[in-house]
């Protein structure tokens, strides 16, 4: 009786799909890593801390001047209204991030109406919890504060 040739046999085929799966296997995790990078990374965090204490300047100095906005949302829109601080006219520059998803995030600049409210329509819908940054047009104060979009229909700001 003669052996067949190694290519009919049954265990040098399963020797060589054992290693032939882990690179496939490899090589698929690689490529869900690179197509599905992380955007909460920063390249250059040192100087992101460095900008950090430039942020807290200005939060101070909001606080300083008492300055207090009243966010009411309204559907698809948000409506601030000045309750606090010096009376300020000029347009505003609006930040809301969401936490984890980046393509969420928006930026603009809000202009005060005739009872110098400060309407801001919304791309859709929010719910949930937002970062809302409120800067002054020529960048001498700032709020910035989380809000839970999903509880109630007024926040504050201060």
């Amino acid at each position: 009786m003669s052996t067949p040739p190694w290519y009919k046999q049954f265990w040098p085929w399963f020797l060589i799909v054992l290693p032939l799966c882990a690179v496939v296997a490899s090589l698929s995790t690689l490529y869900i890593a690179i197509t599905n990078s992380d955007s909460l990374v920063k390249d250059d965090y040192y100087k992101d801390g460095k900008a950090i204490n430039m942020d807290l300047r200005k939060i101070k100095q909001a606080k300083h001047l008492g300055i207090k906005f009243l966010i009411t949302k309204e559907g698809n829109s948000l409506v601030l209204s000045q309750e606090g601080g010096p009376a300020y006219q000029a347009a505003l520059n609006f930040e809301l991030f969401h936490p984890t998803i980046e393509a969420k995030d928006f930026k603009l600049l809000a202009t005060a109406d005739a009872n110098y409210h400060y309407r801001i329509q919304l791309p859709e819908n929010i719910t949930g919890t937002w970062e809302v940054k409120l800067e002054s047009f020529d960048s001498q104060w700032r709020i910035q504060q989380r809000v839970n979009f999903s509880e109630k229909t007024e926040y504050w700001l201060q």
